[in-house]
């Protein structure tokens, strides 16, 4: 036995050390960075430690917009997305004519360029010299006013951004929920029609519970995605998001770093920690809440 685990563990050392140079080591660099007060990052000194980054950083007006911007994007994006892609599943798994077809179309967007389809969606919305974009004819032509949605009002950059992200998401949720659905066993569909039972209470209780445990999957990671919003974002609005007003928590971390205001890791690894924080809790709820609600076979 001692001599099996010796081989267990010999095998997974590669792994473990690979982990440890590049999730464990960074993560404790960047804790330090973020309670060094006063960094210099070209003489690599400071002249404190404290919880003065923090403070800063939550009395930042970027970072708050910044937040702010993440959050209506998680809220809106995640139950919707995970919602129709529910309901395009359920559409799919019911039909068998051309449905692998189907299935394919709607996984495209998934192995699609995430900046590609980002010009996309800015040439669609975006009004021109020469155009007001195509979503603004649609407007004209049913008797509404043209909008700038790139460069206008905050809702209508959040409407696209909102929009754009859930067209990135929802391919890999479809994926995962028509196979979640393929796997149920068609034994309780078929006892439940005998005894006559309507098809939106054989979906509401046969059907939501089987697939719960996938449900619950893409919730958690569909908020740890949305979370790190970044790429994205850029895709339409450009690389200088703090004058959009449409930047994200991660895009603050890389302006701290690199951008217009770079050359403040401090800032930087506080920024991030508190995103990690943010998710971290997140997550733990929804662990929590998943152990009452979601079935187990």
């Amino acid at each position: 036995m001692e001599k099996n685990n010796r081989k267990a563990w010999l095998y997974l050392l590669p792994a473990l050390l690979f982990l440890g140079v590049f999730l464990v080591y960074p993560l404790f660099d960047v804790m330090i960075y973020s309670v060094e007060e006063g960094y210099n990052f070209a003489s690599q000194t400071f002249f404190g430690m404290g919880k003065y980054n923090y403070a800063y950083v939550l009395r930042d007006p970027y970072f708050l917009q910044a937040l702010k911007n993440t959050f209506i994007l998680v809220i809106i994006t995640v139950p919707v997305s995970t919602g129709i892609a529910l309901l395009i599943s359920v559409g799919l798994n019911s039909i068998r004519f051309l449905k692998e077809f189907f299935q394919t179309v709607f996984f495209l967007p998934y192995v699609t360029n995430t900046l590609a389809v980002g010009l996309v969606f800015m040439i669609l919305f975006k009004k021109t010299p020469y155009s007001d974009g195509f979503v603004n004819l649609i407007i004209h032509a049913l008797g509404g006013s043209s909008v700038d949605f790139i460069e206008g009002p905050y809702w209508a950059k959040m409407t696209v951004m909102c929009l754009y992200t859930i067209w990135v998401v929802m391919p890999f949720k479809i994926l995962i929920l028509t196979s979640a659905l393929a796997s149920v066993n068609p034994d309780y569909y078929k006892a439940a029609k005998v005894d006559g039972t309507k098809n939106l209470r054989i979906f509401t209780r046969i059907t939501l519970p089987m697939i719960s445990p996938m449900i619950f999957y893409l919730i958690i990671t569909g908020f740890i995605g949305a979370f790190k919003a970044y790429s994205d974002v850029v895709a339409i609005f450009g690389t200088n998001l703090n004058v959009a007003g449409m930047n994200t928590i991660v895009g603050y971390v890389y302006d701290m770093l690199y951008g217009d205001s770079g050359g403040y890791p401090s800032y930087a690894s506080a920024a991030a920690l508190i995103l990690f924080a943010i998710v971290l809790t997140i997550t733990c709820i929804n662990l929590l809440i998943r152990k009452k609600s979601v079935f187990s076979s």
